[in-house]
């Protein structure tokens, strides 16, 4: 399964983003072999539509569960009509430590 982490900067140790449409990468991580892969979130500063341009991302690049710190209206419809998970983050850590705190069962679920 794929996490998505939103992130400010490229890599697992990046220090999470706690906007979901304007977060500047975005760090995907296969659960099961442990590789990551950022991508850039182009739309981040666009004038509008950037939380459904950012879901798109999630689903073309195969993310089942998002963490983030706030997702708006727009984007949590697009990735609650996608079946992809959200989990909120804001302890100011890297992302390597969001997903550990997924892992651990230690976040909560906000779609």
């Amino acid at each position: 399964m794929k996490i998505c982490v939103t992130a400010k900067e490229s890599g697992i140790d990046a220090q999470v983003e706690e906007r979901f449409g304007r977060a500047p990468y975005f760090v995907f991580i296969d659960e099961e072999t442990g590789d990551a892969a950022t991508v850039l979130n182009t739309g981040a500063g666009g004038a509008g539509g950037v939380g459904i341009k950012s879901a798109q991302i999630m689903v073309d690049n195969g993310a089942k569960v998002v963490i983030t710190g706030q997702v708006g209206g727009n984007a949590n419809s697009a990735l609650s009509a996608a079946g992809i998970a959200v989990y909120t983050y804001r302890a100011g850590g890297s992302v390597k430590d969001a997903v550990a705190a997924y892992q651990a069962g230690t976040l909560q679920r906000i779609l």
